[in-house]
């Protein structure tokens, strides 16, 4: 039996892209990409609406993607009838019915996953996981704006 690894940059990412993986396997059976899961689940935690702005924002600053590949996915997501500009005086997005069934679908198959890989682990575990993770990401974050 081998020790168990200290956490570092390379534990994590065999770990992300182990769930990747998982993630998109599933996301290809619903021909979803991941920006696009990222972008459906971002609109749907919003509401009945989001602005195009704040969901650019939020994908360039959580995926590291720029504006222009962003906005790609909102014009894809568009195109296929799964989000809809709503009428009025600024720009707002919501899910059609068809968008949202998909969001619904994706987001069960991830519960699944997620209760495969995390359920029987201990809570202060996770707890701990969670706050290390969310330093290392703060720090990284601010080692890219130059802080």
């Amino acid at each position: 039996m081998s020790a168990t690894p200290t956490l570092n940059g390379q534990v994590i990412g065999q770990a992300h892209y182990a769930t990747r993986a998982l993630l998109d396997r599933l996301l290809a059976a619903t021909g979803t990409t991941f920006h696009q899961s990222v972008a459906l689940n971002a609109t749907a935690d919003r509401g009945a609406a989001t602005e195009p702005a704040w969901l650019v924002d939020r994908m360039t600053g959580t995926l590291k993607i720029d504006a222009e590949a962003a906005e790609s996915v909102l014009a894809e997501l568009a195109a296929a009838g799964l989000v809809a500009e709503l009428p009025g005086d600024t720009p707002h997005l919501a899910l059609t019915a068809a968008g949202r069934a998909l969001q619904e679908a994706n987001r069960a198959g991830i519960a699944e996953i997620t209760a495969r890989l995390y359920g029987d682990l201990p809570a202060e575990d996770l707890a701990a996981a969670g706050r290390v993770l969310t330093e290392v990401t703060a720090r990284a974050n601010a080692a890219m704006a130059g802080v």
